[in-house]
């Protein structure tokens, strides 16, 4: 019988009798289900989380406990903390303000007057006089390419900035 079916369906009977134990075990396993397994007949079934939250909390939960964490979730200085988000460090932080073009010697600019340069830094200003330092003075804008920090789309920002005497 196991032969003539396997043909008709065009599996092996290895495939044919793995599949038809696998089938009996889901209507065995349906069958234990409908008929043995307590359900719940409001479909409006409420969990009650007493004991997840008293995991949680490390402690039994009260109203008090429940009431501090939530007037500590709204208050914005727990928002500051979550985020290190301090609103008094961007009041003082200056925008910074391109300068004019071609106002900026690249042979005798500081450190402090190159960091008013587009996508210039301090790290990168003082990598600029470090290098004209070792090369003596600049001869071209394009050597700021040999500056640790500047690419070529950096040096596109601040070219126009920038002279040489």
């Amino acid at each position: 019988m196991l032969e003539r079916l396997s043909k008709k369906i065009g599996l092996t009977q290895t495939e044919l009798k793995i599949s038809l134990f696998v089938v009996i075990v889901f209507l065995v396993g349906l069958n234990y289900k409908i008929f043995f397994v307590q359900r719940d007949v409001s479909p409006y079934h409420y969990f009650d989380y007493t004991e997840e939250d008293e995991k949680f909390y490390g402690t039994k939960t009260d109203s008090t406990l429940l009431d501090s964490v939530q007037s500590n979730l709204s208050s914005k200085d727990y928002k500051d903390e979550v985020l290190d988000f301090d609103s008094k460090n961007f009041k003082e932080h200056k925008k910074k303000i391109p300068p004019k073009e071609k106002s900026i010697n690249l042979n005798t600019a500081s450190v402090n007057e190159l960091v008013n340069l587009p996508g210039v830094g301090e790290k990168t200003a003082q990598s600029i006089v470090d290098y004209r330092k070792k090369i003596i003075r600049f001869t071209s804008v394009n050597q700021l390419l040999d500056v640790d920090g500047i690419g070529n789309s950096k040096l596109n920002k601040i070219k126009k900035f920038v002279y040489l005497n």
